[in-house]
């Protein structure tokens, strides 16, 4: 396996999963998928990740992966889990932040556990493995920080004081749920 199809449109996570594969599995380049993407119509993380990575692979007929995360918080059961990025019924991060923040707005800080999880799907010819990162910690009462992208303000890493977006940018992809999912494909890669 020489070249990976990373099924996504987002050109920072392909730079992301070059730099972590390069690390730990030099020789293997990760190119972006210009593909069509297919309809996530999965029920779980794996599911959707699945749907993105088989349709990469059935295009291109070359080893492809894809991801998909989102935020989990205990107190709802989950939610907003596989919808995280149309949980206000649109795309905008800061509605949905907004209606997160809202939606807990009388829960102590004590039950606003959360996680970011981040499942991968990987399909090569006779070949379909999934790899999680799960990042505990707990939703703010309110948004903070600059950095990061969709709920990063409001989520506190287990063992922080600072949000997501706070963290500085290296230290959040050394720690973060991505990273460890694709730490744990660039880890099977060089085996």
């Amino acid at each position: 396996m020489k070249e990976l199809i990373f099924a996504t449109g987002n050109a920072h996570k392909v730079q992301e999963a070059a730099q972590i594969i390069g690390l730990r599995a030099p020789g293997i380049s990760v190119l972006p998928y210009s593909g069509e993407s297919p309809a996530e119509t999965g029920t779980s993380f794996l599911e959707n990740a699945r749907i993105k990575s088989l349709a990469a692979f059935q295009a291109t007929g070359k080893p492809a992966f894809a991801d998909d995360s989102g935020i989990c918080v205990d107190v709802m059961g989950g939610a907003p889990g596989i919808f995280s990025a149309i949980w206000s019924g649109t795309r905008s991060d800061v509605a949905n932040r907004d209606l997160l923040l809202a939606q807990l707005k009388e829960i102590p800080i004590e039950y606003r556990q959360a996680s970011f999880v981040c499942t991968i799907s990987l399909i090569a010819e006779d070949l379909d493995v999934s790899f999680t990162g799960v990042w505990p910690g707990y939703i703010s009462f309110e948004a903070r920080g600059n950095g990061g992208f969709g709920y990063d303000p409001v989520f506190i890493p287990e063992g922080f004081q600072l949000t997501a977006a706070e963290l500085e940018p290296e230290l959040k992809n050394l720690i973060s749920h991505r990273a460890m999912a694709m730490s744990e494909l660039a880890m099977f890669l060089a085996q």
